[in-house]
């Protein structure tokens, strides 16, 4: 397994859409394991898109399950993933490995409904509320080229530099 290189913003690889998975094969779950390693390595994130690092394909991880308190769904590896129901809408706080300088207040949906693949190719659906809905949805968007910043309703007011802290 190897830590991929993060692109960053204003990369324009960012903007790019990613092709749907068509081969569900060795090369996929090495590529899967890469992508676990990479959001493992980082901490604090709950979240990675293969276009984050390089890698056009619509496939992302989530995994809030370290977070006290939320409802979650474990580890959920996306492939080819769609929200196919939304329910009700709530602005949150949202932060970005690609956007490591910023976050933003962002509105999304507080509930929604997920069809996906797995690493054999099989369907299976998903319902994330909460926090990991929010994450979930903001990895979404990463596959289709939108980031957290095209969904600040108003930079000037919903959108934050990032506290630096300095070692003792």
């Amino acid at each position: 397994m190897a830590i991929l290189e993060v692109l960053r913003y204003p990369d324009a690889r960012l903007k790019q859409v990613s092709a749907a998975v068509t081969a569900f094969d060795d090369d996929l779950r090495r590529f899967a394991a890469d992508l676990e390693a990479t959001l493992r390595a980082s901490p604090g994130c709950v979240g990675l898109a293969a276009p984050q690092v390089n890698y056009f394909q619509r496939i992302a991880l989530v995994d809030v399950s370290a977070r006290p308190k939320i409802k979650h769904n474990g580890r959920l590896l996306l492939i080819n993933s769609e929200v196919i129901e939304q329910q009700g809408q709530i602005v949150g706080r949202e932060g970005c490995l690609s956007v490591p300088d910023y976050t933003g207040n962002v509105a999304r949906a507080e509930r929604i409904r997920v069809r996906s693949r797995n690493l054999g190719g099989a369907l299976h659906e998903y319902q994330c509320e909460g926090y990991e809905a929010r994450a979930v949805s903001h990895e979404i968007d990463h596959l289709d080229g939108v980031l957290f910043l095209d969904r600040v309703e108003s930079p000037r007011q919903d959108l934050f530099r990032r506290k630096v802290y300095k070692s003792p």
